[in-house]
């Protein structure tokens, strides 16, 4: 039987959408198996400085669609040093806090571990970022919804696009990983997707939009902002080869982060709130709570931290086959 009594629930890191959605589904859960729950506020930077909230069933009502995080995130230089974490530490005794969620990235299950190694607390997380660059899971929350607004913008820049005959590069965030940038690339047509796990192929490209300027009124190539170049760069390689082309460069930035979250990352978050709160009550620590093949699993930090550098090759194939 477990002795969790009281656990808290934080998100850290950048924001992502659906993590309204997790912090309802954890709360909830924690309620429904007599815990006490506690929200933290401004993630490790709350638990360090002790902004730490008592929640019920009421105070995550009407939130699962709202995007952002109703406890704030934030990236913590003092929870590096172990005298943050110390003060963390003793802000979670004095609450007689038992075990913690945290909602994020890879920064956040890094340090998720450190306090687990140091201060024996038990700790679930869940997947929380955009980029959906984790191991252990499908899907991380906010991914679905960050794509779908991507595709939204760019079918309204190609709109201007073929009304001016022009040349759009879009920029998407995606600074470790393309995947934002590849999924949002086949769904709106792309004639070329540059992400960071790749050699940029300029010879490729520029046969490419050569190719295609007989037979199309509108051209879009989607970069991720990790590539090595980023947007600017590419309009201005393009203007050297195709001086007659009009080539403008759109960098959608933080929409990305923003916007109600997709029903795909409310349920997703849902299940994996649910999964961490009962994950503790099993006695589960160190561990993200993740989404294979339609299943909740659990992979150890470590692993899940390691970021996914291989690229679907398939992806990046249809991305060639289908920008004829």
């Amino acid at each position: 039987m477990s002795t969790i009594k009281n656990i808290a629930v934080l998100t850290s890191g950048g924001d992502a959408p659906g993590m309204n959605a997790g912090i309802r589904a954890v709360v909830r859960t924690g309620i429904y198996h007599g815990l006490n729950v506690f929200g933290i506020r401004h993630g490790y930077d709350g638990l360090v400085s002790g902004d730490i909230i008592s929640m019920d069933a009421k105070s995550v009502a009407n939130i699962i669609q709202r995007g952002g995080t109703i406890l704030k995130t934030a990236r913590s230089e003092e929870f590096k040093t172990y005298e943050g974490r110390k003060k963390a530490y003793e802000n979670v005794k004095s609450l007689n806090i038992d075990a913690l969620v945290v909602i994020g990235g890879d920064g956040t299950f890094t340090g998720a571990a450190k306090f687990i190694e140091e201060f024996d607390i038990p700790i679930i997380g869940m997947p929380g970022t955009i980029d959906n660059d984790l191991a252990g899971t499908d899907f991380t929350i906010g991914y679905d919804t960050a794509i779908n607004t991507v595709v939204d913008a760019v079918d309204k820049i190609r709109d201007t696009a073929e009304s001016h005959d022009r040349v759009f590069i879009i920029e998407v965030m995606g600074r470790d990983s393309g995947l934002i940038a590849l999924r949002s690339g086949i769904s709106t047509g792309a004639e070329a997707v540059l992400i960071p796990e790749l050699e940029v192929d300029y010879d490729a490209i520029m046969k490419r939009l050569d190719k295609s300027r007989k037979n199309k009124s509108s051209r879009i190539i989607i970069v991720a902002e990790g590539d090595k170049e980023g947007g600017l760069v590419v309009a201005d390689k393009i203007k050297s080869n195709f001086p007659n082309y009009d080539v403008r460069v759109s960098i959608l930035g933080h929409i990305q982060r923003g916007g109600k979250p997709s029903c795909m990352d409310r349920v997703l978050a849902s299940r994996l709130g649910v999964g961490a709160v009962e994950g503790l009550l099993e006695g589960r620590r160190g561990e993200m709570a993740g989404l294979i093949s339609g299943n909740v699993t659990f992979t150890p930090f470590s692993k899940a931290i390691k970021h996914i550098n291989k690229i679907n090759t398939d992806l990046t194939r249809i991305v060639e086959i289908l920008s004829l």
